[in-house]
């Protein structure tokens, strides 16, 4: 049963929460205070309220104080906060950095984090070995001893539990990360197959300044939850970074790209060009299907997008946020060239018969199936090294946009 106690304005509340491991009561406490013109009745009878209420919370596990550590708080916060709030592709980059943070200031009570210690934590992450996010890349005759194995991608990728994607990536010279390298040598039973190539890097102060906003964001919700009062995180001082513009094309620039891509496949044409028009980012252009394309009245819907992770693969899920989902207009030209590519696709579909996988998406693999957000990337970034185009990025190419008019 709760006890109260007067403490000069406040009042303060105890519950006792059974015994520790050395018969030690543990008791939790809260303080109140009465918003002031209340009379007595009013208090006391808040006060009743306030007690019943916190000793619930005691007694289901709902209340935290500021005893408990940061790992146990962080814990709680994936639970009932990120899991149910984040998308997948939040909790995998928090997933990545969380054992850093754990294992550096995880042990320290929230009560008890200083801004000393964030800071001390920060200058150690500039380091040399702090990086966790090391990367592998298979040897130059990766596809020679693949063959030689008696593997084609399609069997490898069977056999190492990958997709047929980090194949290709290995096969071109692409870094892949280490449980997908010690998956495929296992697999080829090749130990040393793979090499690390950025183990002895420095965290960048942009990957320092993500620990410190993650880190900003648990401990905002520990404020919100009455845990701490106050977020050390604001003050202290992170990294400063130097954010470089991405490269933005002119409309000189983006004409002469729209004449190298007459000599490219329809597909990325059509893909290249959509971008052009809409603005679309890459992964709501991968997650077009046909339906969301009103050709009559030239009208597309974007609601979702396309995404990547190594845990869950290649996964539909909702746009950015609520208001990236929205209607786009298309001129006569871009609807027109919708129609040719969606006849093209359709003369492709019949030449594979059974073999062709109906996704319904405007944008496939070549066998129907759904194409690879990086597919598109990697395609765009082949394309102005061929033409030698200057530098852009296929999320920011559409950032000088052509009129719909």
């Amino acid at each position: 049963m709760a006890t109260i106690r007067k403490r000069g304005n406040a009042y303060q509340i105890r519950v006792s929460a059974g015994y520790d491991s050395n018969g030690k009561q543990i008791v939790k406490t809260k303080s109140w205070t009465p918003a002031p013109g209340m009379t007595k009745k009013q208090i006391e009878k808040e006060l009743n309220k306030q007690a019943v209420n916190f000793e619930q919370q005691v007694e289901t596990g709902q209340f935290l104080d500021g005893t408990i550590t940061l790992a146990e708080f962080i814990e709680k916060w994936m639970k009932e906060y990120a899991q149910k709030q984040l998308k997948e592709k939040s909790i995998k980059g928090y997933n990545d950095v969380i054992p850093v943070i754990l294992q550096a200031i995880g042990h320290i009570k929230l009560a008890k984090l200083q801004p000393h210690h964030l800071q001390e934590f920060y200058n150690n992450l500039s380091e040399d070995g702090m990086r966790r996010d090391i990367k592998y890349r298979a040897a130059e005759n990766f596809k020679e001893i693949m063959h030689n194995k008696g593997f084609t991608q399609k069997k490898l990728a069977e056999a190492a539990d990958v997709s047929e994607y980090c194949l290709r990536s290995c096969i071109s010279g692409k870094n892949v990360a280490k449980t997908t390298a010690l998956k495929i040598a296992a697999a080829l039973g090749e130990k040393d197959i793979f090499t690390p190539v950025n183990a002895d890097g420095k965290l960048s102060d942009s990957t320092i300044l993500k620990y410190h906003r993650l880190l900003s964001s648990i401990l905002t919700t520990a404020v919100q939850w009455q845990v701490i009062p106050s977020n050390p995180c604001g003050r202290v001082k992170p990294p400063r970074v130097e954010y470089k513009e991405a490269p933005v094309l002119d409309e000189k620039e983006v004409q002469q790209l729209i004449r190298c891509l007459n000599d490219e496949p329809l597909k990325y044409k059509t893909a290249i060009m959509l971008i052009l028009y809409t603005g679309l980012r890459r992964g709501e252009l991968c997650a077009l299907n046909w339906t969301d394309i009103d050709l009559r009245h030239g009208v597309i819907s974007i609601t979702k997008s396309l995404l990547y992770t190594p845990n869950k693969g290649v996964y539909e899920d909702t746009t950015k946020s609520r208001q990236s989902q929205r209607a786009v207009n298309i001129p006569p030209d871009m609807i027109a060239l919708l129609k040719t590519y969606k006849l093209e696709q359709s003369k492709t579909a019949f030449k594979l018969g059974d073999q062709w996988q109906n996704s319904g998406k405007v944008f496939t693999s070549d066998s129907g199936g759904t194409m690879h957000p990086d597919t598109l990337s990697s395609w765009y970034k082949k394309f102005i090294n061929r033409h030698n185009l200057p530098d852009s990025h296929i999320h920011h190419s559409g950032m000088y946009q052509l009129q719909c008019s």
